[in-house]
């Protein structure tokens, strides 16, 4: 039977920031880095996939911390798949530190995609690999919720370059994250309260794309929206402190 998988973490100081605990994207980027790791092993990574010209898209996802974990502090990041439909499949995340407290909850959803038509592929393509890696095991947060969009007009414009893009050849998911950091306040990230952010993947943006970002406040999230050149959505954030 499937179990969770492990893997040990240490926060190193070049993902920290001016409050010197791990950033919110050194984090992210730890935690998608597992899913791929673990999806390899497994039988279902990347490499695989690209054999029959497939591969793995993030289609939603959500982060739960209770806190941001301090320079050279150890930690743990736990994953497994609790289910998948015919377009998504779900994959959980718990970061527990040093003494065994749990501290982050991440739930995602992925969609497999055809390289050569951009489009999603039923994943009964991959049952056979995925019935033997389901972990009966709930997921540890709810899934992630549909993002409304802010009303209001973009406050930040990036190019589309060489650093920004990944495997797929489209901007790395947490190229996106970074950038919705960017247009919060700085104070958000000098306090610590607990964090919930609902992230949609809408479209996809590619190299020499001309992004713009919108930020709206409203009393209980503040809500992100990253548009194309065409002024089309192509990723929706919302963040809520508790």
């Amino acid at each position: 039977m499937a179990t969770k998988t492990a893997y040990p973490f240490r926060v190193e100081p070049q993902e920290v920031d001016f409050s010197l605990r791990i950033t919110l994207a050194a984090l992210g980027g730890n935690i998608l880095n597992i899913a791929g790791i673990d999806a390899h092993s497994k039988g279902f990574g990347v490499d695989a996939l690209n054999k029959d010209n497939f591969s793995w898209v993030l289609s939603r996802i959500a982060f739960e911390f209770d806190y941001r974990p301090a320079e050279y502090a150890d930690y743990e990041i736990s994953t497994w798949i609790s289910d998948y439909g015919r377009m998504l499949s779900t994959r959980n995340f718990e970061l527990t530190d040093r003494s065994g407290v749990r501290f982050g909850r991440v739930v995602s959803q992925w969609c497999m995609l055809d390289l050569t038509k951009r489009t999603a592929v039923d994943l009964r393509a991959v049952a056979e690999s995925h019935n033997e890696a389901i972990v009966d095991v709930p997921s540890p947060a709810e899934k992630p919720c549909k993002v409304p969009a802010p009303a209001t007009e973009p406050v930040l414009t990036h190019r589309v370059a060489y650093t920004d893009i990944d495997f797929n050849r489209h901007v790395n998911t947490m190229r996106y994250i970074e950038l919705m950091l960017d247009v919060l306040p700085i104070e958000r990230f000098a306090e610590e309260r607990p964090l919930r952010l609902d992230i949609n993947f809408l479209k996809e943006a590619r190299y020499g794309d001309t992004l713009s970002v919108a930020i709206e406040e409203r009393p209980a999230q503040t809500l992100v929206e990253i548009r194309n050149d065409g002024g089309a959505a192509v990723c929706r954030g919302a963040f809520e402190w508790r």
